[in-house]
């Protein structure tokens, strides 16, 4: 990769320049390896259009399954004593992803040219987040690489379990509106055009509801292709919005002050936060970069905020948990107090961890109860429906009667 970068010599001349370098941090080495200090440093963009990189970048998903394995694999191989090529050679041997094939022989390339493993897990980040990377980093310098390795696949794997009950709390109310908007269509196309003939043929006066339900009937059944059509169109472009940078903001804002939703937002980010930086502390990165790689994780634009604060005021000489006793609407007052107590005892890592476990625990148990507090919602959701749908149809059945009678 290509980076432009602004230095300081050691005369104290300042100049700029243009390098290319596996990443930010081996090129700041190679700097201040040369007597100069980085004062900054930014990836140059190729604005060229690259069809094959395009390609790459679509295909080159890795399943987070099958890196929790890689890394707990790596880490039980290096601890029975085997050398890092050979244990990634094993494992190039095991893969049978064919994109995982050429990224295990891209990192065997790197280590047998003399490179480490950081550096070139550092090469793929749409593969290995900065997370994967850094706490790789630590492990190298601190000597217990495969420790860290196995510290890396834990946190791996809590984060996907918990991203996996969220979404299985979330299948069942999806399958249910699903379901009832397909069903809700082919009655309006098949059943309402039916019972609209017999209204017409009977001369019924008929409400404004019904009326609505008929036209709807009418569009359906000629375009009912098309219907579909622009339903799913409706729904990719909503999503689309909400996921737009400039809808982020009030969206995280919506989200957090939702009434079941909200609370267990602020718990998963609380979760998030701790986990992470107890998992970097733990393997020697420093408080500074630890924070910066957390705000990475953290989804909620609110809680980057945070954290980018927490690090301002760590450069200050601030304690680490001032920024969220600032802001206990979204971290809770347990978390604020127990890094408290963890910066006075000096075991920072042990409280973040503990106070992780707490809240995954705290989720675990919601998401299992997610499902039957969204099912009474639902059931009021669809009754309201049916109970419109079938009062605006049985209204001109009890006009006919009152003029038969």
């Amino acid at each position: 990769m290509l980076f432009t970068y602004k230095a300081k010599s050691k005369n104290g001349e300042i100049f700029e320049g243009v390098m290319e370098s596996a990443d930010r941090f081996s090129l700041s080495h190679e700097l201040k390896s040369k007597g100069s200090i980085p004062i900054h440093i930014t990836e140059k963009k190729d604005n060229s259009f690259d069809f094959s990189d395009i390609l790459g970048r679509i295909f080159s998903r890795i399943k987070t399954e099958e890196l929790i394995i890689f890394t707990k694999n790596l880490s039980g191989m290096l601890r029975a004593g085997l050398s890092l090529s050979r244990a990634l050679s094993v494992l190039k041997k095991q893969t049978k992803n064919v994109v995982f094939d050429k990224i295990l022989t891209s990192l065997s390339d790197e280590i047998d040219a003399g490179g480490t493993l950081s550096t070139g897990f550092a090469k793929f980040p749409n593969v290995f987040s900065k997370l994967f990377v850094s706490m790789t980093r630590a492990g190298e310098e601190s000597g217990d690489l495969a420790g860290t390795l196995s510290e890396v696949g834990a946190n791996l794997e809590k984060a996907h379990s918990l991203n996996k009950k969220i979404k299985g709390a979330l299948i069942y109310p999806g399958v249910i509106l699903s379901a009832m908007v397909l069903i809700g269509v082919l009655m309006f196309a098949f059943v309402v055009p039916t019972l609209a003939n017999t209204f017409k043929e009977l001369g019924v006066e008929l409400p404004a509801s019904t009326r609505f339900i008929i036209a709807l009937g009418n569009f359906f059944s000629q375009y009912l292709i098309l219907s579909f059509v622009l339903i799913i169109g409706s729904v990719v472009a909503i999503v689309s919005l909400l996921r737009a940078s400039f809808m982020k903001r009030y969206v995280d804002y919506v989200v957090i002050r939702l009434p079941v939703v909200g609370k267990l937002s602020k718990e998963l980010n609380t979760a998030r936060t701790t986990r992470t930086m107890s998992s970097l502390l733990l393997s020697g990165v420093s408080i500074t970069r630890a924070i910066e790689i957390t705000g990475d994780v953290v989804q909620n634009i609110y809680y980057k905020r945070v954290l980018e604060d927490a690090k301002k005021e760590i450069e200050k000489g601030a304690p680490f948990s001032k920024a969220f006793e600032e802001n206990p609407k979204l971290y809770p007052v347990m978390m604020t107090e127990m890094v408290q107590v963890g910066e006075e005892t000096g075991k920072l890592s042990d409280m973040l961890s503990q106070v992780a476990s707490f809240y995954e625990g705290e989720i675990e148990n919601k998401t299992k109860n997610l499902s039957i507090i969204i099912e009474p919602v639902l059931m009021i959701v669809i009754g309201a429906a049916v109970g419109f749908f079938a009062i605006s149809m049985i209204s001109p059945l009890y006009s006919i009667l009152n003029n038969i009678n």
